[in-house]
């Protein structure tokens, strides 16, 4: 019944004024500004970055009847919250069998049937699973509590919305280069206990890859160093999503589209690049010289790390311009 809900209206609460953005995150480009105390007619809700504003903290965003999205965080809504709709409702999601489809109690065909979903009927996703693979789709869609059905037979006529991985923590950006760099030092050290990675050198990657915490792939993802998913995400991520990127080849630097893993928490993403620079054959030269950060880049760009010819010669910038060694000397002693 909520998708047939009319639009929710709401109060500004900024005097500083709102942005209204393309996307339900700050990186997204500003189209307009409310003012303080306008009202506003509100289309549904999405889930976005994490706002800490002056009603309340929320990763919930909303869409506007005239377009552009805003923060929840600085609405006082004149209606129930609750009877606005969700975005990826009003998309049209349907079931595309000509028979019903099974609602199991988790994402796989081993879990119990639970129920189904009628032929053509709509659905509603609140996030994705990566499971089971079903006529060469692994992702499965959660409609509820122990309610799961696979992706491989559901339709978005309007586009598939890009739901959030179950289980993740929401979207975050950093409000400092400073406030990042104390998030990452931890992480790091960890996974120079667990995997003998230079802490310098992975707070470098991280600071170089994401942009000081700061792109998208970052921010929605918890993917720092830009890990790549090649046909599933391993066994630390959680799922597999698509962004833009850029690559370099010997000859030229060229824009392309590619699937990358996304995790739980930010912590995950440092387990999962620690793990893959200590097993993975090609970068046996570089675990050499663990105790030498600048030569553990070079042999990380010789074998083939990164596409940039430069790669190494950043890292080395990086971490000279921001004294990273000091986060090596507790692992040495």
């Amino acid at each position: 019944m909520a998708a047939t809900a009319g639009p929710g209206r709401a109060v500004v609460h900024s005097k500083v004024g709102l942005n209204v953005r393309s996307g339900p995150h700050l990186r997204d480009r500003v189209l307009s500004r409310l003012a303080h105390h306008q009202a506003v007619s509100i289309a549904c809700r999405v889930r976005g970055q994490q706002i800490v504003g002056s009603v309340r903290t929320t990763t919930t965003w909303v869409r506007l009847t005239n377009g552009g999205y805003a923060s929840d965080a600085f609405l006082a809504w004149a209606t129930r919250r609750a009877s606005t709709p969700t975005c990826s409702a009003l998309s049209g999601a349907f079931v595309n069998l000509s028979f019903p489809l099974n609602v199991r109690s988790g994402p796989a065909t081993s879990h119990a049937i639970v129920g189904s979903v009628g032929p053509g009927a709509a659905v509603r996703p609140i996030c994705r699973v990566w499971s089971q693979s079903i006529s060469g789709n692994p992702v499965w869609y959660q409609l509820g509590v122990r309610r799961f059905v696979t992706a491989a037979f559901v339709r978005w006529p309007n586009g598939e919305p890009r739901l959030p991985w179950c289980g993740a923590a929401p979207p975050s950006a950093p409000s400092s280069n400073k406030a990042f760099l104390a998030s990452v030092i931890g992480p790091a050290q960890a996974s120079a206990r667990t995997w003998k990675v230079p802490a310098s050198v992975t707070i470098a990657q991280a600071i170089l890859e994401s942009g000081w915490g700061r792109s998208p792939l970052a921010v929605t993802e918890h993917n720092l160093f830009g890990m790549k998913c090649f046909g599933d995400p391993g066994p630390i991520a959680i799922g597999c999503s698509t962004y833009a990127t850029r690559e370099c080849s010997a000859s030229r630097c060229y824009s392309t589209r590619d699937a990358f893993r996304s995790y739980r928490r930010v912590s995950d993403a440092f387990a999962d690049h620690g793990r893959a620079l200590a097993r993975l054959s090609h970068y046996k030269t570089a675990m050499k010289y663990a105790a030498s950060p600048d030569r553990f880049a070079l042999e990380l760009q010789r074998a083939g790390y990164a596409t940039s010819p430069a790669y190494a010669a950043h890292l080395v910038r990086v971490m000279r311009d921001n004294n990273l060694y000091r986060y090596d000397v507790a692992l040495r002693a």
